[in-house]
């Protein structure tokens, strides 16, 4: 298998594995009376010590440390994992738990958006004419598939709109802010530091312990689901076919995450998808490759001295 084939299959099998997270996660909700301050930071803390055990096994417990002796380095791990990564999280499930997967998914995959406009500003440039219609386009969808099309209602509520987008723009923070310091250590690493200090801060904050949260075997068995799939073989198999492919035809084969979420919504929880829904699908889609298209020769030249300035577009790690 060619590395094209191989990370195709990589960030598709990564989406997928975000995409029943997700669901598994309203199934969570709406079925066994979970409640998203519960159940974030027992997913965080789960994934964690599944992450970290690994490196101090793999890299050894000095090494697993080693992000922490660097000052710079230890604030850059704080903003990307505290404000960036555990944040998105916690706001993806909460518009899960206020709406459905689906539009939890598709909420947040206005970060490119986002991504791009930052972009712009640390390059000190306007927006290409291209770049312009990817946003209006992605906010044309975001727009039908929260109203319906209909100005006067909200498909979806108001409160799941908010937790959506504010979940994109935490994304868009751990992919901009501390990404080329980030790269000098393995993804997995990271990640179990992330994932340690979301879970570490949220418990006092939420006090999950006073959550009634019934024991039944398929909560367990959601609970596991959503720390392996949602974390551990989601983030591992998607950020493997990046290698492969790179981050922007990632972000095509990352179309298989709402895909998937709207799926089994509409066939494990009946949930409603309109004519409306599938326009506003196809919007959001259209965003993302619009975004992620390679420009020509020549916008390469005229924004060349802008480049260096501009920051890489990753896949978000909520679902």
């Amino acid at each position: 298998m060619n590395r094209q084939a191989k990370g195709a299959l990589l960030t598709a099998g990564g989406g997928i594995c975000w995409g029943l997270s997700g669901s598994m996660g309203q199934f969570l909700f709406s079925r066994e009376g979970m409640d998203a301050r519960w159940l974030t930071p027992v997913r965080l803390g789960g994934s964690a010590l599944i992450l970290l055990l690994y490196c101090i096994l793999r890299y050894g417990i000095s090494y697993t440390l080693e992000p922490w002796r660097e000052k710079k380095m230890a604030k850059d791990l704080v903003l990307y994992g505290l404000f960036g990564v555990s944040c998105c999280q916690f706001l993806y499930f909460e518009t899960i738990q206020l709406s459905s997967a689906a539009a939890g998914t598709i909420l947040q995959d206005l970060s490119p958006a986002m991504i791009l406009l930052v972009g712009c500003a640390a390059a000190k440039r306007r927006p290409t004419a291209r770049e312009v219609a990817a946003i209006l386009v992605g906010l044309a969808g975001v727009f039908l598939i929260t109203t319906g099309g209909n100005l006067k209602q909200m498909a979806i509520p108001a409160a799941a709109l908010l937790t959506g987008v504010l979940c994109a723009v935490c994304v868009t923070i751990y992919n901009v802010v501390p990404a080329r310091r980030l790269k000098q250590y393995p993804v997995v690493l990271l990640q179990g530091w992330a994932f340690l200090m979301g879970s570490a801060a949220m418990i006092p904050v939420f006090r999950p312990w006073r959550y009634y949260v019934p024991v039944h075997p398929m909560g367990i068995v959601g609970i596991l689901t959503v720390i392996f799939c949602g974390n551990v073989l989601a983030f591992t198999m998607y950020m493997s076919g990046i290698r492969y492919i790179g981050p922007d035809k990632g972000i095509l084969y990352g179309f298989a995450e709402p895909m998937t979420a709207a799926v089994i919504g509409v066939i494990a929880f009946g949930n409603a998808f309109t004519a409306a829904d599938a326009a506003g699908f196809c919007l959001v889609f259209f965003m993302l490759w619009l975004i992620s298209k390679k420009e020509k020769p020549a916008e390469q030249i005229s924004h060349s001295r802008m480049a260096s300035a501009s920051f890489p577009q990753e896949k978000k790690l909520a679902g």
